[in-house]
């Protein structure tokens, strides 16, 4: 048997179930010549058994076994690196898994650059959702090589061991080991390795799949069991044996690096936690931290934000439940203080009375939130159940709402309600606020209101409800809505009632922000079926995979294949935007045109979230949904913007018009490597779902050349322009001047503001990751944030939150499903790679573009079919101090751009005439038009 390029140490204790799992995700890689040592820390269940079945399958399986139990997890690691016989060593731990080309492409990156140990992404699984998340993204956007930690000292944060392949010679040159008896051992043994090393090299592709157990039976994990103090003295320790490391090592420099690595990541997980825990614990948890923190380096406390600093300060001055009460706002913009007090000089302080003196002061001031100018959409608030009254159903919430930002004032009145939603459709309880308090003192700012919810009235569908589900308070004013969160004490006794078939469960969340927490648990003959003892699991399992093939996809596509044998509906038509997000894009604006006509035709449209967007008495139906078959399978037209679902083949009398939601700068289609590099079955997924198109709005010849092409289409093209973009081209129109004036209210635009739109697209890979808000906003505030207010319009597949600090001058625009109305709203559009600068050309106002990673997106990432450089109708930034300088003269800016604007227009633009709609009505509808 050839000699092992890579050895991968298992490491197992008590976990006999999972472990096949990691030691197949090690022996099924691209990479064939590893060693995997197995090592169970003297386990009390058959887990060694597994392990030596294993071996006994496969000759590249070694299994060691502890004569006792060490207790964590560095004494199993060490073995197994003394026992590893390769030139390269990862680690695995029992739960975990490794991607199918971790170990191949980890060691070609170490071959080919020479350092001493690469480091790769980290994709965490939440199996109770399904949902997975990456591991501080931020360090992992791009391929690099770097040469020691003091040129990257934010690598302090990647202080796994699980995620590396390591040269063995850079282990055994430096000793490095793992601490034992000791638990945190990866942030030693990783903090030493960062700093040992003469290079490391970075990879931006996940090499480790960490699972976080949904199953409470399992018991939480070492470094999820904060609840102990024996706990957070282990984190301590070896933050402390990090610190003398990097003394006795001449790396003392690194101290505030390292420090700043300790309060974003070790201390921020337990102060989250505060709220959760009692007077006794938090007091211990004071005073284990407290000594530590005093020997913080300065510069540090200034890398967290000023709402954790807030918090380090009220616990380390004994103010432990107003700590408490502030680990509630941590990363949460939204949830507002209890209380703020301001002094003569128009300051503004955390807490109900003034500090008593400057050191206080300083650490308790928040005026650099602005709160008097905080927007009613992302104006902090804070939401918290004063009293819960049970009787029969029904729970009596007292509740109590705190608005030091004055949210709630203003012109117009604010409608409330709470919402609690265990299925598809919400139960909506409005309710009333009392009068407001006089005055300006803390009290003032407090609001009062009761809602009785009526636990029955809850839909739950026909099979029941099973799960957890938070009560909203939702607010609305001027057609603005805001949904925050509803927080219960930390301390709320559980309530208990029995609905129906269910028995519901209220309580304080035991995690998060510690929102109310509602449970059903199914009740009567199918409840004790679910409880039925361990051993008959696959009977539940049966149950549970009988069900999903009674109401799934494949159920779904069966069912609309025998509804096509039924007549078609000759006046249906189903509307689908945005995937179902919204009355928006150019569906609607074909919809409307209908509507205009007076055609005898019903319109019905798919929605897949919130039903705000549409217009009031609009026939819905919610995607997906069997009577969402049921339509689509019936309709005589299709009209959309992206796609109906791939498993609905269209019938022969359905005429199916695509509209398309943007021209194309990047790469589209079979273009783009995803689906160039398929197989030949996701390949002819697309083929045929791209042939069940009749036809294709066509907004330019470049479209033809770019889109059409790369997705093989061949069909009937309507070179119309596209309809959405009818009301930018005629925006100086009355009602386009009034829609634009009416979002400014909404977002609440000071008076002589300017409105930059900022809109860029997602990345792929790192969708969710916040990777596409490029721009330094705050940098950016500093810049013009007293002459331009900035609307953020993420792509939808990216989240972002507006800092707390900046929400004077940014505004969220996700509100607005329509970008239209953003963009007939603002004076400017500031974007990167997205489609939205096609449409914006047509109000001839100043495009600008913040292309910072250009090079890697159109060489490494997505693709481009252009050079944005050479198409570009406005300039180009790298950095956000040339973007601020650019912002202040944005006249000069647009006589400067004015002939390359008029080339792109030209270009990209030459079907816009502003009657798109008509035309497409006029060639689609044929004859039926009038």
């Amino acid at each position: 048997m050839p000699a092992p390029d890579v050895s991968v140490v298992v490491i197992v204790h008590n976990d006999a179930e999972r472990l096949p799992r990691a030691v197949r995700s090690v022996l099924g890689q691209s990479l064939r010549r590893l060693d995997v040592i197995v090592v169970d820390d003297c386990s009390a269940d058959g887990s060694y058994d597994v392990a030596r079945s294993l071996a006994a399958a496969d000759p590249r399986v070694r299994c060691l076994r502890l004569p006792v139990n060490s207790g964590g997890c560095g004494a199993p690691r060490n073995a197994g690196l003394d026992a590893a016989r390769s030139p390269y060593v990862m680690f695995l731990d029992s739960d975990d898994e490794l991607p199918y080309h971790a170990c191949k492409s980890l060691l070609l990156v170490a071959e080919e650059s020479g350092v001493d140990f690469v480091t790769g992404e980290v994709t965490r699984l939440f199996e109770a959702t399904g949902t997975t998340g990456l591991w501080y993204p931020e360090l992992f956007t791009d391929a690099r090589l770097v040469e020691g930690i003091h040129s990257a000292p934010a690598y302090f944060l990647d202080h796994l061991s699980t995620n590396k392949l390591y040269r063995a010679d850079f282990l055994a040159r430096h000793d490095l080991r793992f601490p034992e008896h000791l638990h945190y051992e990866d942030q030693l043994f990783s903090a030493r390795a960062f700093t040992l090393a003469r290079a490391f090299a970075v990879v931006p592709w996940p090499v480790y799949t960490w699972h976080l157990a949904g199953d409470p039976a399992t018991g939480p994990s070492i470094s999820s069991s904060r609840h102990k103090i024996q706990n957070v003295r282990d984190r301590i320790t070896v933050a402390g044996l990090i610190d003398a490391f990097l003394e006795e090592s001449g790396n003392a420099r690194l101290r505030p690096a390292k420090d700043a690595k300790f309060l974003r990541h070790d201390l921020r997980l337990y102060l989250g936690d505060l709220p959760f825990r009692d007077r006794r614990w938090t007091e211990e948890f004071a005073a284990t931290v407290t000594p530590y923190l005093s020997g913080i380096a300065p510069a540090a406390f200034a890398t967290v934000p000023r709402e954790q600093q807030l918090c380090q300060y009220l616990l380390r001055t004994g103010r432990l439940a107003e700590a408490a009460e502030c680990a509630r706002t941590l990363d949460r913009p939204l949830i507002a203080p209890r209380h703020t007090v301001r002094d003569t000089a128009g300051r503004t302080y955390w807490g109900r009375t003034l500090p008593e003196d400057e050191q206080a002061a300083a650490a308790l001031d928040i005026s650099a939130w602005r709160l008097d100018e905080q927007p009613f959409a992302t104006g902090p608030l804070r939401h918290e159940v004063v009293r819960l009254e049970p009787s029969g159903t029904r729970l009596r919430i007292s509740l109590r709402t705190y608005d030091p930002a004055r949210v709630l004032d203003g012109p117009a009145p604010v409608t409330a309600e709470l919402r609690v939603a265990a299925t598809a459709e919400p139960l909506v309880v409005p309710f009333r606020y009392a009068p407001a308090r006089g005055g300006d003192g803390p009290d003032a700012q407090i609001r009062t209101a009761e809602a009785e919810l009526d636990l029955g009235l809850v839909p739950v569908g026909a099979k029941g409800f099973r799960g957890r589900r938070h009560p909203l308070v939702a607010l609305e004013r001027l057609g603005l809505t805001r949904s925050d969160p509803l927080l219960a004490p930390g301390d709320l006794p559980p309530l208990r009632a029995r609905v129906g078939r269910h028995s519901v469960r209220a309580a304080c969340e035991g995690h998060g922000v510690g929102r109310l927490e509602l449970t059903w648990e199914r009740a009567g003959a199918l409840a004790r079926a679910e409880s039925l003892a361990p051993g008959l699991s696959p009977v539940r399992r049966r149950i549970h995979r009988l069900t999903r093939r009674a109401t799934g996809p494949r159920a779904k596509a069966l069912t609309y294949h025998e509804l096509q044998k039924l007549p078609i509906d000759d006046g249906l038509i189903v509307f689908e935007a945005l995937e179902g997000r919204g009355y928006a894009d150019s569906p609607r604006y074909i919809h409307e045109e209908l509507q205009r006509r007076g055609l005898p035709l019903r319109a019905v449209w798919s929605y897949s979230g919130s039903r705000s967007s549409y217009p009031e008495g609009m026939e819905l139906v919610r995607r997906g949904s069997w009577e969402y078959v049921r339509t689509v399978a019936r309709a005589r037209y299709w009209i959309d913007s992206h796609g109906f679902p791939v498993l609905f083949a269209k019938r022969p009398g359905t005429r199916y018009l695509q509209t398309w939601h943007g021209q194309a700068l990047k790469h589209m289609g079979f273009d783009t490597p995803e689906l160039r590099l398929a197989g030949p079955e996701r390949q002819r997924l697309h083929r045929e779902m791209v042939a069940r198109w009749d036809a294709l709005i066509c907004p330019s010849e470049e479209f033809e050349r770019t889109f059409v092409r790369a997705n093989a289409y061949d069909g009937e093209l309507l070179r119309t322009g596209l309809p959405r973009n009818d009301v930018l081209v005629r925006w100086n129109e009355p009602a386009q001047r009034d829609r634009a004036a009416a979002t400014r209210e909404r977002l609440q635009i000071p008076d002589g503001r300017k409105v930059l739109l900022y809109a860029p697209t997602f990345r792929d890979g790192v969708r969710g990751s916040g990777e596409s808000i490029r721009v330094d906003l705050a940098g950016l505030v500093r810049e013009v944030g007293e002459e331009w207010t900035v609307v953020i319009r993420p792509h939808y597949y990216e989240r972002f939150t507006v800092p707390r600090e900046l929400g004077h001058a940014l505004r969220d625009g996700r509100e607005f499903t329509d970008l239209n109305d953003l963009m007939l709203a603002s004076d400017a559009l500031l974007t990167d790679y997205s489609s939205v600068m096609f449409d914006y050309a047509n109000l001839g106002r100043p495009i600008l573009f913040y292309a910072d990673d250009y090079e890697r997106y159109r060489s490494v990432s997505r693709g481009t079919y252009y050079d944005l450089t050479d198409i570009a109708p406005g300039p180009l930034f790298t950095t956000t101090r040339e973007l601020g300088a650019a912002l202040r003269d944005p006249v000069e800016l647009q006589e400067r751009w004015a002939n390359a604007y008029a080339r792109f227009q030209a270009r990209f633009n030459p079907y816009e005439t502003g009657r798109s709609s008509k035309a497409v009505v006029d060639l689609f509808f044929e004859g039926s038009a009038r």
